[in-house]
């Protein structure tokens, strides 16, 4: 398969082979499969200051010395607010069938609520609408973190009425954009928001108060439950809504019976939290008695309006961690993490590569939690990838990730698992949160100089692939 030339691209044709092995794999999904990329509007958007936008908690944290690496900040990001259209015309060039993207709270809402920002939903809706004319299925996360900063000065997600004002945000995104989006998306990782925002305060807004993480989560998930019966009534019959959780697969990294107890508390930290509520209507036992946290306040009704049937669940995945235990329980925020495991490779976040346990956390997700249709929302790897200046950034360790990864999610759908799409992460490098600039993501190279886009040889491989699955669908 041939490379033409496109934005950012050589002049020179180059060829970008797909192995027998890829078209094993690519056969193993079904027709209709979603293939797209991902990115969070704090991440690429940039113009946190442009059309009415207020101030996340994002914006503050970033600006405060010592929080993210070297400074850095998403005052300019990747510059998406201003390069729609060449950005679109990218995700034609690579044959994306649909892009996860999330809409910034406070560009719609500059407070969090009240007043509407008329310049910040004409923007979503000409992205949804570009999209929709280049054959691109938009899939819209609604909270990607980047919370308002009016309402974090009231209480944040500690507050519950911060639950309220996102399912009226909820609503008037979708009575906006309802008639055109067919998935939706209410939260990406409450884990993160909630842990790395209130426990160890590494993400925004940086407090670090263990019980508060636990409050916050709960309000979370109350405001993804107040939001689902307000999108319902503005979206389309077919319109699909559910929420991504992160996962992180833990396992034992010897036969002893406090490794095996200090892994299983470990999982029902990182894992269990969240799913078990939305699955089965409740938090897991013991998980607040293992982190040491009395249970959040919840009124009446809380957990039926959080366990109510969703149309998808969006998996995010990238590692998984190897326990150590000690003749004392730790509390599983503390656990023992072992690495480098001997043999395994890593990625520059230092995560490892462990394929296996994504294709186990699928069988899992579907068996256990009776999960009925999946979607991979974000998967991908960070590596030192350097740009020469004449057009072409060499990836092979991205390549060989995506491959192992989307192999192991296809034995996955040959064992049943009922998997409807994956959205690489990401389409561009960008800012990545608390490392800044430092970790480069993206199937697409972005220089933060001149914010020149380069396909980088995995956006190419990805293209091929895509290619090669359309032409096996016509068979």
């Amino acid at each position: 398969m041939r490379r033409k030339t496109g934005v950012g691209m050589s002049s020179i044709e180059e060829i970008y082979p797909i192995s027998r092995a890829d078209l094993d794999l690519v056969r193993a999904f079904p027709k209709g499969f979603l293939w797209g990329a991902a990115t969070a509007s704090y991440q690429i958007e940039g113009a946190i200051k442009e059309d009415g936008r207020g101030p996340s908690i994002w914006d503050e944290f970033s600006a405060t010395p010592g929080k993210v690496f070297q400074g850095h900040t998403g005052e300019v990001a990747t510059d998406h607010y201003h390069r729609v259209p060449e950005d679109i015309v990218l995700m034609k060039e690579l044959g994306l069938s649909a892009y996860r993207f999330s809409i910034a709270w406070p560009r719609v809402l500059p407070q969090g609520r009240g007043a509407i920002n008329a310049a910040g939903l004409d923007f979503y809706e000409r992205l949804v609408d570009e999209l929709l004319a280049h054959g691109i299925a938009p899939f819209v996360t609604l909270y990607h973190w980047d919370l308002p900063l009016s309402l974090h000065k009231v209480g944040g997600w500690t507050n519950r009425d911060t639950a309220y004002a996102f399912a009226d945000y909820a609503d008037i995104v979708t009575k906006r954009l309802g008639d055109r989006v067919a998935n939706w998306i209410t939260l990406n990782e409450p884990w993160c928001s909630a842990y790395l925002g209130y426990g160890c305060g590494i993400h925004a807004p940086g407090i670090q108060d263990r019980q508060a993480a636990f409050v916050a989560g709960h309000h979370l998930l109350l405001a993804h439950g107040l939001a689902l019966p307000r999108m319902r009534a503005n979206i389309k019959s077919v319109a699909q809504v559910g929420l991504s959780l992160n996962f992180t697969p833990t396992y034992a990294s010897d036969e002893r019976e406090e490794t095996k107890r200090d892994t299983e508390l470990t999982d029902l930290f990182v894992n269990q939290w969240f799913i078990s509520p939305i699955a089965h209507g409740r938090y897991p036992e013991g998980l607040f008695e293992a982190l040491e946290v009395t249970p959040p306040p919840m009124q009446d009704g809380d957990l039926e309006l959080i366990g109510a049937p969703i149309d998808f669940l969006g998996v995010n995945n990238y590692t998984r961690d190897v326990i150590r235990g000690g003749t004392i329980p730790a509390r599983p925020d503390e656990s023992v993490k072992v690495g480098p495991v001997p043999g395994a490779c890593y990625t520059e976040m230092g995560w490892e590569i462990h394929p296996q346990s994504f294709n186990e956390l699928l069988l899992r997700l579907y068996h256990e939690y009776g999960m009925q249709a999946l979607y991979i929302t974000e998967n991908g790897a960070a590596f030192k990838d350097t740009w020469n200046g004449d057009g072409v950034v060499h990836d092979p360790r991205r390549i060989a990730y995506i491959q192992e990864y989307l192999q192991a999610a296809a034995e996955a759908v040959e064992q049943g698992v009922p998997l409807r799409g994956y959205f690489t992460w990401s389409l561009l490098d960008n800012f990545e949160w608390a490392e800044g600039y430092s970790k480069r993501f993206g199937i697409v190279y972005v220089d933060y100089q001149t914010q020149r886009r380069i396909i980088k040889d995995s956006g190419h491989w990805y293209k091929a692939l895509l290619s090669a699955h359309r032409d096996a669908s016509t068979l």
